[in-house]
């Protein structure tokens, strides 16, 4: 396992990077669990199929997860650390869903080592989740 992504001199302005996963119900149950958010949109679908939705739906925060996910293995990768993320959510993702998260660098900005991306997490051609975020990366120097 690498200790370190890539350093700060070595992004570039349009780099991408993804990551994909099929939702799970036992995700749900257990991000429930860590994350305390038992809204019974997620976890009963008797209640969740008299909803807008029609059924129950994974955490939005458990989608956007998978962003954390391809920053934190993938762009920047191992070392980086948030600083911010924006995040508006589109549509729902459901069990059986596959979310595809990805991560494209959109502007480097030298003087504190930072890195701003667009940040999108789909489920087939529809955009569930679209926003932006920085990161800190580490640099050589």
């Amino acid at each position: 396992m690498t200790l370190h992504g890539y350093f700060f001199e070595d992004l570039a302005v349009g780099q991408t990077a993804i990551f994909g996963k099929t939702i799970t119900e036992a995700d749900i149950v257990l991000f429930a669990g860590i994350s305390g958010d038992t809204n019974p949109v997620h976890l009963n679908e008797e209640y969740a199929s008299q909803t807008m939705f029609k059924g129950r739906i994974a955490h939005g925060m458990l989608s956007a997860g998978l962003i954390s996910t391809v920053f934190g293995t993938k762009l920047p990768g191992p070392g980086c650390i948030y600083i911010s993320q924006n995040l508006k959510f589109k549509a729902p993702v459901k069990i059986g869903d596959t979310a595809i998260a990805k991560v494209e660098l959109i502007e480097l900005l030298p003087e504190k080592k930072r890195a701003s991306f667009k940040t999108t997490v789909s489920v087939g051609s529809t955009i569930v989740i679209d926003g932006d975020a920085t990161l800190m990366v580490p640099s050589r120097g």
